[in-house]
């Protein structure tokens, strides 16, 4: 024969303090979030679109595709990019990446 045991919680009440606790962790998992991942993001997201509004002619840049270029022309939408002599690629501005002007030549 099998023996069964049920357990009874003492009383009809439902528990209590639970939630509030449960909304308060919740709550710092998020700030602890946006304080390690969603701010230095959007900081990063900020300095590019900078960094890309102020291109100048005759700065040398990398492109998401690792071109490396001098800017010959600037338009709205688009970079001309020098990458040889007589050799220009036309590239979205959202494709340039790094300013190498001071990086120094190898």
């Amino acid at each position: 024969m099998k023996t069964f045991v049920f357990l009874q919680t003492e009383g009809g009440g439902a528990a209590t303090g639970g939630g509030s606790g449960f909304l308060l962790m919740m709550a710092l998992v998020f700030v602890v979030m946006w304080f390690f991942m969603i701010r230095p993001q959007q900081k990063r997201q900020k300095e590019l679109r900078q960094f890309r509004q102020s291109l100048q002619k005759g700065d040398k840049v990398v492109t998401s595709g690792g071109i490396y270029g001098t800017i010959v022309e600037i338009k709205d939408m688009y970079v001309l990019v020098e990458v040889d002599q007589n050799v220009r690629l036309r590239f979205d501005k959202s494709c340039i990446l790094k300013d190498m002007t001071d990086a120094p030549a190898k």
